[in-house]
């Protein structure tokens, strides 16, 4: 079975340029998505397939390097696994995401890593699974998919499957559609028991707003986020790293039920804690590297 995904920032890299994938290997990124989707134009995706294949294959990882193909649907997405299998990536980010969608990059990566030789099933998956009007009715239906190690969500492509003109309010904050979408991946993540990821903060140079954004979202249960700019990894990775007063309550939370075996509830600093906060606190004492 799939591990969880364990990553506090998962760092875009274009894949049709390789000044930007020599420099996002020396960042401070947990995992990189080498990008043949969203950050190539048509024109250029046979030409990026070719050069995430070579880095791949012939370039030293310092970081896992996971690939976001083409969209299973499009021309290139099956082209796009054929060249990057062989080259043995970390994982696939799967775009405009359905459940069946999942299964079906399930079977199409076991046929490839059988022909390349390799362990079936040792290629993980992350699902963007917003990204289209029918995924967003199946959110909750990721439980048991193969290979699937995380799932996320998208703004834009869903704001583009709904028609909006926008999808943020006068004060900068998603409409509700796309908090109600932000919650649902969430949600169907824990489901699923794999980890939810959050989108990317569009602004690279806001890293103030970022920061609000990141807490916010570990805060809500989201595990690590999506970064588009290598000035945006330190904020994230920070963001998602417990503090050290929050480890230090965790771990006095976690010694109070040990002191006391069989206890449902106990007292700590004049506040009643049962189960669920012995829940977080060993969540909150997992994060730390």
């Amino acid at each position: 079975m799939t591990q969880p995904l364990s990553a506090r920032s998962l760092l875009f890299v274009p894949g049709d340029s390789e000044r930007k994938l020599v420099r996002a290997a020396s960042s401070a990124a947990d995992l990189l998505l080498l990008d043949l989707e969203d950050a190539v134009a048509w024109e250029k995706k046979a030409e990026a397939r070719a050069l995430v294949a070579d880095r791949l294959a012939n370039a030293e990882r310092p970081q896992p390097s996971w690939v976001r193909i083409n969209p299973l649907e499009s021309e290139h997405g099956i082209h796009d696994l054929a060249a990057i299998v062989q080259a043995r990536p970390d994982g696939i980010m799967l775009p405009k995401a359905t459940r069946a969608e999942a299964d079906r990059l399930h079977h199409y990566l076991t046929a490839l890593e059988a022909a390349a030789g390799l362990p079936l099933g040792a290629i993980p998956t992350i699902a963007i699974a917003t990204e289209t009007a029918p995924a967003l009715f199946g959110l909750g239906d990721y439980a048991g998919c193969p290979r699937l190690s995380a799932l996320t969500w998208g703004a834009e492509d869903s704001a583009a499957a709904l028609g909006a003109s926008d999808n943020r309010d006068e004060a900068g904050e998603y409409e509700f559609p796309y908090q109600l979408f932000r919650s649902l991946c969430l949600a169907g993540a824990a489901a699923a028991r794999v980890t939810a990821i959050e989108t990317i903060h569009g602004d690279f140079r806001d890293l103030e707003g970022l920061e609000k954004v990141a807490t916010r979202a570990r805060r809500a249960g989201f595990k690590g986020m999506m970064a588009i700019h290598p000035d945006q990894v330190p904020v994230i990775n920070q963001a998602f790293s417990p503090s050290s007063e929050e480890l230090v309550h965790a771990e006095r939370i976690v010694a109070a039920f040990a002191a006391n075996p069989g206890a449902g509830t106990i007292g700590l600093d004049g506040a009643m804690l049962d189960m669920p906060h012995l829940k977080r606190a060993q969540a909150v004492l997992a994060l730390r590297r």
